[in-house]
């Protein structure tokens, strides 16, 4: 498959607007994902029902700027000032950074709120099974089953965005980590406090990790991650007792239960890393936890399911307008989606493997050496550095470019500060010295002397060139 000399037009809005999209889940994987479409002037439906359990959590500046560069305002309002983060981890105490608390109920509501504003039609109701149909039905390519206020009704799409994270169905999982399974329960304190300080603490023990934080209003979350195959969970009824007795053990917990009692009963969800099968067809497009779902240590659950929808829209809009390049735009959405996976993955198994504390503990034995040996960084020399096709993002659609390969990014890097990259790094590379490969940029590129100096400084800090 070629590259095009010239890109093709974007659809206009106009043309978009017959096109019926449906986003199956409103939280911050489908939100964006309607939120580019829509932009794209697709008519997007998005289905959402409200969560299972409430639940308080931690997200990196990062998560704020990217709700801040993808417009959802009224969703970053809803993140608590950033806070301190404990962690005791190979018994040792620091505190390397913080993050910023939110409330998922009030956090999910302002991801409609600014899905309604920018023009998404949302569905509150109950998503079913949906269906692929034969080409002779004229009421759309897909069925989507769906129930609210008691009423069973259909809705019918050209397109499927699956969003509903771990609830979603799920294919044949490609690649499935450690079996892992999280206990939440909420805590509320005996006595009114007077003022509280929002925070949040990470200790590992022999059979897992635990994170507690507690909010301003004073309700403590605490949270105990362990092995699915190495521990012996007791009966339901038994597993408030069960938290308790762990969380007494560990002296983080024991600051946050002080003064405090259970408020219900444990909550147990299933935190295993996965990376589906069958994320990119010419019909449907998984993101979010229904995609890749990533071992909650990192604390970059949200960050990652953003990260796997900003190229969504741009994939959809490929698959529906330029068939031609369908390929294409599937395998950008799946390479990238499993570069992410592998990327939380290893990140997670690094940090495990700084816990030698209890090294044939089963936990930590899996962990360390999941998901396989090789570097999250790798070094980057000009031996190294390679150009090939691949696909990119241009604009809102899928074409083929020339990019630079580096053993950092696999996939291939097309521009840096908005500029191709290729010709300049063959420009550099046929050059006899320094000299010779400024003046060839700035006549490539028709840019001062220093800005040249300047390309060619990140390129050597790069280690792409020598």
């Amino acid at each position: 498959m070629t590259s095009p000399s010239t890109p093709t037009p974007t659809p206009t809005p106009l043309a978009n607007a017959a096109i019926s999209i449906a986003v199956l889940g409103g939280g911050p994987a489908g939100t964006t994902t309607a939120l580019g479409l829509v932009r794209l002037g697709y008519a997007v439906t998005l289905f959402t029902a409200p969560r299972r359990f409430d639940a308080l959590e931690g997200v990196s500046d990062r998560v704020a700027e990217s709700l801040r560069q993808n417009g959802l305002s009224a969703t970053r309002r809803t993140l608590a000032q950033p806070s301190p983060r404990r962690v005791m981890w190979r018994n040792q105490v620091n505190a390397p950074n913080h993050e910023s608390l939110i409330f998922r109920p009030d956090f999910d509501a302002a991801l409609l709120q600014d899905a309604r504003a920018a023009g998404v039609r949302v569905v509150e109701a109950q998503v079913g099974q949906w269906t692929k149909l034969e080409p002779s039905d004229l009421r759309g390519k897909i069925a989507v089953d769906f129930s609210t206020d008691g009423k069973d009704a259909q809705f019918f799409a050209d397109f499927v965005v699956e969003a509903r994270g771990r609830a979603a169905p799920l294919p044949p999982s490609r690649i499935r980590g450690p079996e892992t399974v999280s206990l939440l329960q909420y805590w509320r304190p005996r006595y009114a406090a007077a003022e509280v300080l929002p925070r949040s603490a990470v200790q590992s023990f022999a059979d897992g990790w635990a994170w507690v934080a507690v909010a301003a209003n004073a309700r403590r979350y605490l949270q105990l991650t362990f092995d699915v195959a190495s521990i012996d969970l007791p009966d339901k009824a038994q597993l408030g007792d069960f938290c308790r007795s762990r969380l007494e053990t560990l002296s983080f917990a024991t600051e946050f239960i002080a003064n405090a009692e259970p408020e219900g009963p444990p909550y147990a969800r299933n935190c295993t890393s996965i990376l589906a099968d069958d994320i990119a067809n010419d019909y449907s497009l998984r993101v979010g936890d229904a995609a890749v779902a990533g071992d909650p240590l990192s604390g970059n659950g949200i960050f990652l399911a953003l990260s796997s929808a900003l190229q969504a829209p741009a994939v959809i809009n490929t698959l529906l307008h330029y068939p031609e390049r369908a390929a294409l735009a599937k395998s950008f959405h799946t390479q990238r989606l499993t570069g992410l996976f592998y990327r939380f993955a290893r990140i997670g198994r690094d940090f495990y493997a700084l816990e030698d504390q209890w090294p044939d503990a089963p936990f930590w034995r899996t962990r360390r050496h999941w998901p396989d040996t090789e570097p999250l960084h790798r070094r980057v020399t000009p031996d190294t550095v390679t150009i090939a096709q691949c696909p990119v993002i241009n604009h809102d659609e899928i074409i083929e470019a020339e990019v630079v390969i580096t053993p950092d990014n696999p996939l291939g890097i097309w521009r840096m500060d908005n500029i191709e990259l290729s010709p300049m790094l063959k420009t550099i590379q046929h050059a006899n010295n320094d000299g010779q490969a400024q003046q060839e940029l700035v006549k490539l590129l028709d840019c001062p002397p220093q800005r040249a100096a300047q390309l060619l400084l990140r390129m050597r800090q790069q280690g792409w060139v020598k």
